[in-house]
Formats: structure tokens, C-alpha cells, sequence
């Protein structure tokens, strides 16, 4: 009886495809919440990114040589398409997030045994740094899609012979495509030296017919073509895409301090932008777990991966530390490795007794349900609540939009530094009843409304008839509006 409720129900064999119904279910509210309700604002990365964005014109190479290429066209024409406004600066980043999520998951699901690939998965849609990403109206979420999707069809290619002619169609694709983004370089030369040296890869690879290989390389090579161009344009877009720093040498004492702050001081973190630590103390200690394992079994395509990895952005994240999404993935990955070691440990120390099997199922789940609530929490509460980092995102945008509704002309006097961000929102995506000019002008004559943002108050000298405030509780002013 208990053999028939274990392994003939409907629900037992179905376990995995609920589970994964679930999670992407949850993962889909999650970035939503996070992309409309918190942080609620955008970040001054965010600003830049939009003026990026509205100026790119194909008539001018020089304004599409830039980083991640690919993220603001789209970003270009997802706000052309909604117009100007906080959700949709995000929208893009939601979306490729979503792809990310999704990848990610089946990446797990082909590396790890599927118990462990759920758990592993909710540990990561629960994570603050990728919660943060995903919302982020920057090109920060490319380096986790890449990532992921990079691995994810050069494992296809090695382990599924179905549709294995598309998979190498997309892998061959997705690697010029990558190069757009900056310290994506180091994860192609990952792949391709850890496939050179594992022995099953060089002989998957062998097997491939030269006829096939000459043509993806082909297909790759038109795929990224423009980049060389641009490159050629604009010289100085080559140490951007490598990921060195603008100024030289860096302080690499100084450099290694910020990583540190931003993965294990747990005793005295400094949040910025970014909530720091990045992972909880748990999911640390699961990735120790999962470095020591993976020394372990240093003879899988997963370990040369890895350490391929490791010795190619490591160097360069102490150099320049900005960076640092780049790693998640293989954190992502050693954090699934410690839960296996955790769950493989415990099944070998009591392989047929079914009572002691579930026992140790208890503390693991104690264990995940901990490291989701924590995640979920930390963003939500730290990105909305905590001083040091929900001052860094303006909800100007927004109030903007309200003042601006319902006026049949808006004037608005800015300052230098936020003239170019002004008027991004002044040409992309507005609706033609909405009339809006910003100027620099403090002696502006304007037709109707005249407004000032708090910086270029300071210049005016007119009589005020309000204050367009946030609800935050420091520098809660952000626009004022003048009597005619």
C-alpha cells in the first residue's frame, strides 16, 4: 500500500512539473513586485541607461558604439512602444530576466538531479542581488543571461542529440551576441578552453561534420561583424567590452576590500545602491560547500568549466570590481553543489532506512525555507526601508508624470547635470497631449505650468504656489511649481 501511494499516484508523479509550475508562477510575481512597487524608484544608473538609449541614431556610428549594444536597442524601443515611465525603463530588464529564470532552471535541471535543480532554483528567484538585477533598468541582467544560456546550450550540444543542429544554431549565436557585453569575452574563452581540454567535449566536437562547423562559425562571424566595425570606430569601446578601468593601475588592495565587503562581511556591512552582502550567510556557506566539492570531482565538464571560470574573471573583477554580476551564475551553481553534497552525505550514511531518509529531509527544508524567507525579505523590506540604500532611487519620474497629466503645457527648468536625463523623457515615447520643455532657462517664459526641479530651485526667483513632495522622509521635496 505505501509503495502503490508512493510511486503511482498522480501527484507523486507529477511532483516536479508542479513544482516547476510553481516556481515560475512565484518567479513571475516577483518581478513584478519588484519591478512596480519596490524599490519604487530608479537609480542614477538607470537615468544614464535611458540617455544611453535615446541616443542611439544609426546615422551616427559613434552613438552605438557603446557596452551592451543589444540591451538598449531593445530598452530603446520598449519605451518608444509604453512611453517614459519607471516601469517601463525596467521592462526590459524584467523580460530578459524572465529568459534568464527560465534558463537557468533547465541549466540546473540538466547539471543536478531534479531534486536538487528545484531547490536550487528557488534559492536563486529568491536572491537579492538577482531580484535587484532583474529590476534594474541597466544592462546588468545580460551577464546572467548569458551566462546561463551560454552553458545552457553547450550543454545541449554535448548531452542531447535531439535537436542537437538547433542547439548549435543558437550557441553559435548567443557567443557573438555576448561579446556586445562587457567581460563576456572571459566566459566564451571559458567554455571553448574547458571543451578543448575535457575529453568528451574534444570528442563531440571531433564528431562534428566540417561542413557544419564552417558554417555556424560563418553565421557567428556575420552575427558580430558590426561590433568589429564600431570597434574600429570608436577604439576606446575595446577596454570597456574587457572590462579594465578607466584609470591605471588600479588599487588592487582597495579593489579586493570591495569584494570582500560585498560577499562575506556580514559583521558591518556597507549598503549602497546594492544591498551588501550580496548572498545571506547560509548561501555562503553552501558555495564553500560547493568549492570543496568541486575539487572533489575535478574530472567533470562542470569542474573544467568552473575553474576555467574562476581563472578568467577573478583577475579581472580585482582589477575592476564593478562588475561582480558576472559571477552569479557560478555561485548559483556551487550553491546547488554544497545542497547536493548536504543531501548525498546524509543518503549515505543511512541508505535503507526510509525513517532516517525523511528525518534528514526536515533540516533541509528548514534550511531553504530559511534562505527564501530571508532573501525575500531583505530585498523588500532593505530596497524600501533601509536608509542607506532606498535613498539611492528617485521617484521623480513618477511625480513628474502626475503634474504633467491634465496641463497643456509644462515647462521645466532643470539643471545641467539633469538636463540630458530630462530630455530623454522630453523625446522618447510621449503621448502628443503631453507638451513638455525643458530648458536651463531660470527666466523661462512659459504658456502654462512652470516647474523646477529641486537642484535648479535654488537659481529661481519666483513665488511658489507648491511643492510636489515623496513620501520619503529626508530631501522629500523634488519639484516645485510657480504662480503664473
Amino acid at each position: 500500500m505505501a509503495k502503490f501511494l508512493r510511486s503511482d499516484t498522480w501527484l507523486f508523479q507529477k511532483r516536479y512539473v508542479i513544482g516547476y509550475l510553481l516556481i515560475v508562477a512565484t518567479f513571475v510575481a516577483l518581478l513584478f513586485f519588484a519591478g512596480a512597487i519596490v524599490p519604487g524608484g530608479i537609480s542614477e544608473g538607470e537615468k544614464q541607461s535611458v540617455v544611453t538609449a535615446a541616443n542611439l541614431d544609426l546615422q551616427d556610428p559613434a552613438s552605438l558604439a557603446v557596452p551592451s549594444l543589444p540591451y538598449y536597442v531593445l530598452q530603446r524601443g520598449v519605451i518608444e512602444l509604453f512611453g517614459v515611465s519607471t516601469f517601463s525603463i525596467k521592462l526590459p530588464s524584467l523580460i530578459l530576466a524572465f529568459f534568464a529564470g527560465i534558463g537557468a532552471v533547465f541549466l540546473l535541471r540538466r547539471w543536478f538531479k531534479p531534486n536538487i535543480a528545484l531547490l536550487a532554483a528557488v534559492i536563486m528567484i529568491t536572491t537579492g542581488q538577482f531580484l535587484y538585477v532583474a529590476q534594474s533598468g541597466t544592462p546588468n541582467i545580460m551577464f546572467i543571461l548569458w551566462s546561463v544560456w551560454l552553458l545552457l546550450t553547450a550543454t545541449l550540444i554535448t548531452t542531447s542529440p535531439r535537436y542537437a543542429r538547433l542547439w548549435k544554431v543558437l550557441f553559435f549565436v548567443i557567443v557573438p551576441l555576448s561579446l556586445y557585453t562587457p567581460l563576456s569575452v572571459y566566459l566564451v574563452l571559458a567554455i571553448v578552453s574547458a571543451g578543448l581540454i575535457h575529453p568528451h567535449v574534444r570528442y563531440v566536437i571531433r564528431r562534428m561534420p566540417k561542413k557544419h562547423l564552417v558554417m555556424f562559425m560563418t553565421l557567428s562571424l556575420l552575427v558580430v561583424l558590426p561590433l568589429l566595425y564600431l570597434a574600429v570606430q570608436k577604439p576606446a569601446l575595446v577596454p570597456q567590452l574587457l572590462g579594465l578601468p578607466s584609470d591605471w593601475p588600479p588599487n588592487v588592495i582597495s579593489n579586493a576590500g570591495t569584494l570582500l565587503q560585498q560577499y562575506v562581511n556580514f559583521i558591518a556591512p556597507q549598503s549602497g545602491t546594492v544591498m551588501t552582502p550580496v548572498f545571506g550567510l547560509g548561501s555562503i556557506a553552501l558555495i564553500v560547500l560547493g568549492l570543496w566539492r568541486l575539487g572533489k570531482i575535478s574530472y567533470t565538464a562542470r569542474s573544467y568549466t568552473m575553474v576555467a571560470w574562476a581563472v578568467m574573471t577573478l583577475p579581472i573583477l580585482i582589477i575592476n570590481p564593478t562588475n561582480t554580476t558576472i559571477i552569479f551564475v557560478p555561485l548559483l551553481i556551487l550553491m546547488a553543489s554544497g545542497l547536493e553534497f548536504l543531501l548525498r552525505s546524509w543518503y549515505g550514511i543511512f541508505p535503507r532506512n526510509p525513517y532516517a531518509r525523511f528525518v534528514g529531509l526536515i533540516p533541509l527544508v528548514i534550511l531553504v525555507g530559511g534562505l527564501v524567507a530571508s532573501g525575500v525579505n531583505r530585498y523588500f523590506y532593505g530596497y524600501s526601508h533601509d536608509p542607506l540604500t532606498a535613498s539611492h532611487f528617485s521617484q521623480d519620474l513618477n511625480l513628474l508624470e502626475k503634474q504633467i497629466a491634465g496641463n497643456a503645457s509644462t515647462t521645466l527648468i532643470v539643471t545641467k547635470a539633469e538636463k540630458d536625463f530630462y530630455l530623454a523623457v522630453d523625446t522618447l515615447g510621449r503621448d502628443a497631449d503631453d507638451k513638455l520643455v525643458v530648458t536651463t532657462n531660470t527666466n523661462a517664459a512659459p504658456n502654462g505650468q512652470l516647474m523646477a526641479t529641486k537642484a535648479a530651485h535654488a537659481a529661481m526667483n519666483r513665488s511658489i504656489e507648491r511643492i510636489v513632495t515623496s513620501p520619503a522622509s529626508e530631501n522629500a521635496d523634488r519639484f516645485y511649481v510657480y504662480k503664473k
